[in-house]
This record gives C-alpha cells, structure tokens and sequence, in this order.
C-alpha cells in the first residue's frame, strides 16, 4: 500500500506536533504515512513536548508501511532545521519549500497515494524564493495548470466550494465572474464523481447578495452572472440547482438536499463549514492531477511546543487523501472496463 506523504510545514508551528500525535494516537486506525523532515528536529520536539513517539529515518516511501506501526517514518531533508516552537526567527524557508516540492513528487509519480500538506507562513517563505499566495495556487504551478486548483472544504456535515477566495469582500464582488462560476462548477462536478464516487452529484449554488438578490430588488449579480452560469454548466452527470439565498441553504434540512455547496465568496463558505466541522474539516484541492489535503487550519505560534493543538484534522486529512486516491483508482479502473 502506498503511503501518504505529509509536509513539515512551518517548523515554528504546531505542525510537527500534531503530526507526532497523529502517529501516537492514530496510526492504527490510518493508512501508512510518511513525513518529509528533520529527523533530529521531530526527535527533539517529542523530547521536550512529552510526547511518546519514535522517530525512525527512512530512505525509501516503499518502506513506510512495514516501519510506520512501530516509528514514524520520515525521510529525512537535505539540511537541518533549527526552528523553535513559537519562534519565527530562524530561516528555514528553504526547507519548508523542499518538503513541499518533495511531497509533490512523490504524489505526482505515483509513489504516494497522496499528500497532505501542515500549515505554513507564508511571510517566512518569501524571502526563501516562494512566490504564490499560498499552497494551492503552488500545487497548480508545479503542476502545469493554466488556472489554481479549486479549494473544497469537506467535514462530517458539509462540502464548501467558494469561487473566490483570498480577496476583501470589495475585490471578490469585483472578481466575481461567469467565465469562473462555471469553471468552479465544472471542476467541483468531476471532483464529486472521481474523488468521492457520486456519480450524479447535487450541486447547491449560492446567490451573491442577501435573499439571492429578491429578483433584482438587492442586486442583480443572480440574473446577469450567477443563474447563466449555472445553466451553462448544468449536464445530465449533475444536478445544479440555485442561486439560493446564503442564510438558509446551511440548515441541517437544507443540507440533506445536496453533496456539495458552491458559495460565491470565502466567508459564505467557510462559515458554515467551520461552524459544522471546526475539527473535522478538510482542505481538499480539486483540479490537481495527483490527491492534496490539508487541515482546515493555521500555524497557531501561539500554542506550538504546548502539546495542547488538536490533530484530528490532520488524521481527517491523511484518512481523505487515501480514500480520495482508492476512488479515483477505482473509477479509472471502471473507464477502463477492469
């Protein structure tokens, strides 16, 4: 079985020690992993945090199954990392960035079934030679996409596309266009069926303004973008339906009526996904020709080195990128007639 390759993240961050948690407490119930680390760094870390876990250099991703019930199993990077919890000071940029890339490789050859990605900060990245927005829009460039993967937020209780994402309120309005809502549309559609194996999935789309714009009353973004995007994505593979008014599309009857939410802005999405599935929820980025997840949260210095952060988002997203990668190997081995 192929493993998952996690990130190192921001070594400042809470990242190590929820990955040495996760491997505490969870691997038994988890598909192999690996991380891409400092060995030296992740042995000190469980040292001085207490927590039980050892820490074992591998060399190959082939022998992270047979070492992970016993070890964590980290391949070990081309230098050392120096960072404290809490501590944002030293450099070690360069070595974020690697763990990255390496992850990517190993997700794109095939030698992981995925990759999980900790956080990062990206301030302390750029001066490393980093020069996307964040992880995702990364992941599309190294990936050769002519547009950033599509972020879909999944928990328990709700899946959340927005649109637009890392913009103010003012400059996602101004962003907002057809040409994306269909290209979202569309992704998040493939994604349903080859990712979670719906094969025809219910596609709730958002309004923009309050009420879905009360027929023109509050705003006409509804009926000159929203509404013709949704008829020009809409295929017999999905069931689309909206625009919906944003304040009643999340109750829990509501809910029962469609796989997967497409909201028109960041806030309208992740609200009720972090209201729902604040522990639990998962960054899944759609569009990529190899699996990506990452927690639904931050690096939180704040309380890094306390062995207080919480890791089941971390377990959730190593559990997703596996389930994500055996759907999609089935349904190829479906198109393929296996």
């Amino acid at each position: 079985m192929r493993p998952v390759a996690l990130t190192m993240g921001d070594p400042a961050g809470i990242g190590g020690e929820i990955t040495l948690m996760t491997w505490r407490d969870h691997r038994r119930n988890l598909p192999a992993f690996v991380t891409f680390d400092d060995p030296d760094r992740l042995t000190r870390l469980a040292e001085t945090t207490g927590i039980t876990c050892r820490v074992q250099a591998i060399n190959e991703l082939s022998d992270a199954e047979s070492v992970c019930p016993n070890a964590l199993p980290v391949i070990p990077l081309s230098k050392t990392v120096n960072s404290l919890p809490g501590d944002d000071s030293t450099a070690d940029g360069a070595m974020v960035i690697e763990s990255i890339d390496r992850a990517i490789d190993a997700a794109a050859d095939g030698s992981a079934a995925g990759m999980a990605t900790n956080p990062i900060q990206k301030s302390r990245l750029y001066e490393a030679g980093f020069s996307s927005p964040g992880h995702t829009e990364y992941l599309g460039k190294r990936a050769g996409l002519s547009a950033p993967p599509i972020m879909l937020l999944a928990g328990p209780h709700l899946k959340v596309v927005p649109v637009t994402i890392h913009l103010s309120l003012k400059d996602a309005i101004a962003a907002l266009t057809g040409d994306e809502i269909v290209r979202t549309l569309k992704t998040t559609i493939a994604s349903m069926q080859t990712d979670f194996g719906i094969d025809r999935p219910r596609v709730a789309v958002s309004g923009l303004n309050p009420h879905a714009g009360e027929s023109g009353h509050m705003g006409d973004e509804e009926i000159e973008i929203i509404r013709p995007a949704i008829e020009e994505a809409s295929s017999a593979d999905a069931e689309l339906f909206g625009p919906l008014a944003g304040d009643t599309m999340f109750h829990a009857a509501a809910r029962e009526t469609y796989d997967v939410a497409v909201c028109m802005y960041h806030d309208q999405a992740l609200i009720p996904m972090k209201t729902l599935d604040f522990d639990n929820g998962v960054n899944v980025s759609v569009g990529l020709p190899f699996v990506r997840t990452s927690p639904d949260h931050g690096t939180a210095y704040n309380i890094a080195g306390k062995a207080v952060a919480n890791p089941v988002s971390l377990v959730s997203a190593i559990r997703m990128a596996a389930e994500i990668a055996h759907c999609r190997a089935r349904t190829q081995d479906m198109d393929r007639g296996d």
